[in-house]
């Protein structure tokens, strides 16, 4: 009975290891953005932890084993973990004038080694009980490892398939926690030498089922959340201000629905629709990244045949009940966009590719290979228009992407959106395989004719194209650096994008008295 016990907390405690690692992602990702630097992070304080853990319990251990205190440590851990979604702001506020990379290592190593370390002591700790005899002490260890292990493994299929979309992450610690005391309050009962102990176990239940109720409401504290999808790719948020409706995927603004001159109104939608003037009649449109939908409802608009690949569920339930998107007139396909663009025998005259966020640049879909596979699906004359966030005009992001870009398309030019040219702002790469496609002049309206037609937002969109298509330029030209799947640095170039465009989002909402996050 105690050896199945014994069994049982040891994989208790991995489990909760690996999942509490799979949910760092979503407790400080969209606070920060989900990048290399917070998987570094998150993955460096489990280990840290862990070792820590191993180390301090080997040493309890050897100061006489205990069943309660076994119970007493998961039990920490479980209170620990429930405490999570409430210490989160507090924690996040603190850790800001870190800079954005300190700030996501000291996060993390406030909210999750604590727990992580405590549930590191169990395994050296439930080895001292378990080994009763010394030439069964290997055996007992590889057992108990493999079982934790084995463990961790159902647990991290289990929390990213599974339980993070259909529970949320601030009920799911809940629950996380109320195991772990409900372990601790068994362990407890377990010890034949502990007096009265039914009292301190019946409080830790109570606890426990305390516990799930008592989760603090994500992200509505302020009021102004209205729909928020934990999904299995993102959360996405929809947040109303009084400039106008946003989409935000893991914290990053996506799509906002309002006024034109809004602060926060996307430039680089007007860009990329400007696109269409470089044809005579309306065609079929494909576009890589639904978002909010702004894209493809312009389009349709317009009068074209769009089709649109969204590979997450949560964005296209948001943008179809929030965002006004119609699904009789747009096709939506939940896929990957590469594999995507691998599978469909259909030729597209227009494809919009909008799938990157400032956190992170999925590597695979910024390749010569991916750049390929959207050659392969334009007709004669097709035209390929790329949205990518930079730090300035000529980042070594956007010069990398421009010299990939060439190795497909003969004609590369980068429409910018931010002035002056040394700002964060969007970078719209336009590319064709005929050479002399992209005109010289573009058929273009003026700005001071849409101001005269008294349409302010009209006259803001103009003004947009015009800026971009007058400085247009050649990206990456001088540049030897080219993308491909098996060797690409975007990662760490987006990373530095993210760090100035997380500085500034945080700075906006805190300025306008509102907490998105």
């Amino acid at each position: 009975m105690v050896t199945a016990l014994l069994y049982g907390l040891v994989a208790l405690a991995g489990a909760v290891v690996l999942s509490l690692e799979i949910l760092g992602t979503r407790v400080l990702g969209p606070f920060y953005g989900v990048s290399l630097y917070l998987w570094s992070a998150l993955i460096s304080v489990t280990l840290l932890a862990l070792s820590a853990g191993y180390a301090i319990g080997g040493r309890w251990a050897d100061h006489g084993p205990r069943l309660r205190t076994l119970g007493w440590i998961l039990g920490s851990a479980g209170i620990w973990v429930i405490l999570v979604p409430w210490m989160r702001s507090p924690v996040l506020g603190l850790a800001e004038g870190f800079g954005l990379r300190g700030a996501v290592l000291v996060a993390a190593l406030v909210l999750f080694a604590p727990p992580l370390t405590l549930l590191g002591t169990v395994s050296p700790y439930t080895l001292r009980l378990k080994a009763d005899r010394l030439d069964a002490v290997g055996r007992t260890a590889g057992d108990l490892f493999a079982v934790s292990t084995v463990a961790s493994v159902g647990s991290a299929l289990a929390t990213g398939f599974w339980l993070i979309p259909a529970l949320g992450v601030g009920r799911l610690l809940g629950l996380l926690g109320a195991t772990l005391l409900v372990g601790a309050a068994v362990a407890m009962l377990a010890d034949r030498r502990m007096e009265h102990r039914a009292a301190p176990a019946l409080l830790l239940l109570l606890v426990a089922g305390g516990s799930l109720l008592s989760a603090p409401a994500e992200g509505r504290r302020d009021g102004t959340t209205i729909a928020l999808y934990e999904t299995p790719y993102a959360e996405v948020r929809v947040l109303d201000r009084d400039d106008g409706r946003y989409l935000l995927i893991d914290g990053g603004v996506h799509t906002v629905n309002g006024t034109g001159l809004g602060r926060f109104q996307h430039r680089h939608v007007p860009v990329m629709l400007s696109t269409v003037r470089l044809f005579d009649d309306p065609g079929r449109a494909l576009v890589l990244g639904l978002g909010g939908g702004a894209l493809a409802s312009a389009l349709v608009d317009s009068g074209w045949t769009v089709d649109a690949v969204e590979i997450d569920p949560g964005v296209v339930q948001a943008a179809t009940r929030y965002f006004r998107l119609d699904r009789s007139r747009v096709r939506v396909h939940l896929a990957d966009a590469r594999r995507f663009l691998r599978r469909t025998p259909d030729r597209f005259d227009l494809i919009l590719v909008d799938v990157f966020g400032s956190a992170s640049i999925p590597f695979h879909l910024v390749t010569v290979e991916m750049f390929e596979e959207l050659a392969g699906r334009l007709t004669p004359g097709g035209i390929v228009a790329m949205n990518v966030e930079a730090r300035r005009w000529d980042d070594p992001l956007v010069e990398a992407l421009g010299a990939t870009l060439r190795r497909v398309f003969t004609d590369v030019w980068a429409l910018p959106t931010a002035e002056p040219p040394n700002t964060l702002g969007n970078i719209v790469l336009v590319g064709a395989r005929t050479a002399g496609r992209v005109p010289e002049e573009l058929p273009l309206m003026r700005p001071e004719q849409a101001l005269q037609s008294g349409d302010l937002d009209l006259h803001w969109m103009v003004v947009q194209q015009n800026h971009a298509w007058d400085n247009r330029y050649e990206p990456g030209i001088d540049t030897a650096e080219i993308f491909t799947d098996d060797r690409s640095r975007v990662d760490l170039w987006a990373e530095s994008v993210n760090r100035v465009a997380r500085r500034q989002l945080h700075e906006f909402f805190a300025r306008e008295g509102h907490r998105a996050y």
